[in-house]
């Protein structure tokens, strides 16, 4: 009996030195960037809170410069100086970041969590795993929201009320990127859905949207971050605008703004980390830790009680619930409700992936002009 408790003994101590011992190999600093706002906040509640009370001692710090990541990890490389632990990114730019060598490949199986009923992690995620450098987060939709109390007796239904001035004027809120705008700008000058990317491919369809946009280019009020759009609506200077669903969701249910949503040819697109390329072994180890944590089934779940984004793992749509604070159901307000996905607009990432530079200084010098 006494060999057998001192076996116990030793055996507890050497699991316990193990885990300080792994502790000890790990950063206790993270950098981790993302979009501010309502989206970040989730994020914080979601996943940073928990994991830093599992953690005591680890500091987390934000950057909001997600819209930039590209170009600044371009630069971070350039100089040799990742500053930067992980990055939250649309999927298009994680796929550019990893043919770039910017972004470090994962291993679903190695560094994600299985689903609690034993779900392998790359089953569990899906054709949701896009790019060998991408961890999905959420999915999410681009989409405009409207003041109700500006479109007179008759809302919009259609994304193309934002190209009439006539029956909606006032200023109209869009993203300051080519992204989303082209393909709006496409459908509404008589493109057929499925054509759109082949029309874009080219010169003549890059003109195209672009001439169709000059037609609003006076009563637009260009944005950069996700959070400016709500502001917008909230202020009564914009009659639309396009954000993130989340944002929207924000304003109108937690804000209890005048804001309706219009989810007429939403944009379907995925959000997730990537982890930087070039990080030492103590900061990639709290990395790799912080992301096993943050994208298992129950985080993810928990994200949604915070924001209307639906969570990337099957597992966790069935714990989707209310929201933390206001008690309302989130369901109905994802965008992949039956009520809310009647016409979506599918976006294509591998076509942003190989075009984005190109149409991107396009569009800026069409911006200047």
């Amino acid at each position: 009996m006494k060999l057998t408790k001192t076996l116990l003994a030793t055996t507890a101590l050497t699991v316990a030195a193990g885990s300080a011992m792994a502790e000890s190999h790990m950063a206790s600093d993270m950098t981790l960037v993302s979009w501010g706002g309502a989206y970040q906040s989730s994020q914080q509640k979601a996943y940073v809170e928990p994991y830093q009370a599992n953690n005591p001692g680890v500091n987390v710090v934000w950057d909001e410069s997600s819209n930039e990541a590209v170009a600044k990890l371009r630069a971070m490389n350039e100089a040799g100086n990742i500053t930067w632990d992980l990055v939250d990114v649309v999927a298009s730019d994680a796929i550019r970041l990893c043919d770039e060598g910017l972004a470090m490949e994962i291993d679903p199986e190695a560094d994600l969590a299985a689903a609690p009923d034993g779900t392998s992690a790359e089953d569990d995620f899906g054709d949701l795993l896009v790019s060998d450098c991408f961890i999905p987060q959420i999915v999410y939709s681009t989409t405009f929201g409207y003041r109700t109390d500006m479109v007179g007796d008759t809302p919009p239904t259609s994304v193309c009320a934002v190209f009439d001035t006539e029956a909606y004027p006032g200023k109209r809120a869009l993203e300051k990127r080519p992204i989303n705008n082209m393909e709006w700008a496409l459908l509404c000058d008589g493109v057929a859905k499925e054509d759109v990317y082949d029309v874009l491919e080219t010169p003549e369809g890059q003109d195209q949207a672009l001439a169709k946009l000059d037609t609003i280019k006076d009563d637009v009020i260009w944005w950069s971050a996700g959070a400016d759009t709500p502001q917008l609506l909230a202020d009564g200077e914009v009659v639309m605008g396009s954000t993130y669903n989340g944002r929207l969701f924000s304003v109108i249910e937690e804000q209890d703004q005048p804001v309706a949503m219009l989810w007429d040819a939403q944009v379907f697109d995925l959000d997730g980390w990537i982890i930087p390329a070039g990080l030492s072994d103590e900061r990639l180890a709290r990395v790799k830790d912080f992301v096993k944590f943050a994208t298992d089934t129950q985080r993810l779940a928990d994200q949604a009680k915070y924001i209307s984004y639906g969570p990337a793992r099957q597992s966790s749509a069935p714990l989707v619930g209310q929201h933390a604070e206001l008690g309302i159901d989130m369901a109905p307000h994802m965008p992949t409700d039956p009520n809310n996905a009647t016409n979506t607009f599918l976006y294509n990432y591998e076509f942003w992936a190989d075009y984005r530079d190109d149409i991107d200084a396009k569009f800026q010098a069409w911006l200047a002009q």
